[in-house]
């Protein structure tokens, strides 16, 4: 009997000693968030994000697995990783959908998105994930003292896709599927009436119309074009296909 309570108690000690202790895990969680912000300082980033993916991955404190997920999103970020940087944030928003700094998190959200977007002749999903974030952030915090500065984002992600339906409806004109043409430049009209470059939007939706005989509607058109942009380059290229074709 003695000797089973000895080889008992000395598997207990051997256990005990194996097993991290809280104390022990505290000391790594922290070691290792430190030297993630170490490594950030030297704009070491894949580095740095090592060292805070060991951090979530002790799941010692939630206060502290979510700073570790906040600066590896800014790490992505900062390194010009902006698909795993939206990854990152969209995560954050997911598993902590009411978290005090979900508006910083929705801004830079948009800004990964933001710094995705492509020309205007190329795929624009990434500018309209970009518009759809920012103006949730507005939506839903009017007040973030980053109002402005979205403002003027939101402005011009929705310059950029009424870019891409100039793209579309010129290249429909360009190659005389006239209505088709017309139908996308009326659109953008439509749905982007602030578009910065509305005068040679009008002036390429006067050609549709006069190359689809619709002589009333293009008249109307530059009419437009010259009362909206009295100075524009367009106006001359308006009044001198006039004078060609009537």
């Amino acid at each position: 009997m003695i000797r089973i309570n000895l080889a008992v108690a000395a598997l207990m000690i051997a256990v005990s000693a194996c097993a991290p202790t809280k104390q022990s895990a505290s000391q790594g969680a922290d070691y290792y968030f430190q030297e993630g912000e170490k490594y950030f300082e030297k704009k070491l980033y894949d580095e740095a994000i090592s060292s805070w993916e060991k951090v979530r991955e002790s799941y010692y404190s939630p206060e502290l697995n979510i700073l570790a997920e906040l600066k590896i999103a800014e790490a992505y970020f900062l390194a010009g990783r902006y698909v795993e940087a939206a990854a990152a944030y969209e995560d954050f928003l997911k598993q902590h959908p009411d978290h005090k700094r979900t508006p910083e998190v929705l801004y830079q959200l948009g800004l990964s998105y933001y710094e995705q977007m492509l020309s205007p002749d190329r795929d624009q999903t990434a500018t309209r994930n970009a518009l759809a974030t920012f103006e949730i952030l507005l939506d839903k915090y009017p007040d973030d003292p980053r109002a402005e500065e979205v403002g003027f984002l939101i402005r011009r992600c929705k310059d950029r896709l009424a870019d891409h339906e100039f793209d579309v409806g010129r290249f429909y004109l360009r190659t005389d599927h006239y209505e088709a043409a017309i139908m996308r430049l009326n659109d953008l009209f439509a749905r982007y009436p602030n578009y910065f470059y509305r005068d040679r939007a009008y002036y390429y939706l006067g050609r549709a119309y006069m190359e689809s005989q619709q002589k009333d509607k293009a008249i109307e058109t530059f009419n437009t074009l010259y009362r909206e942009f009295p100075k524009s380059e367009f106006v001359l290229k308006a009044q001198k296909l006039m004078a060609e074709r009537y």
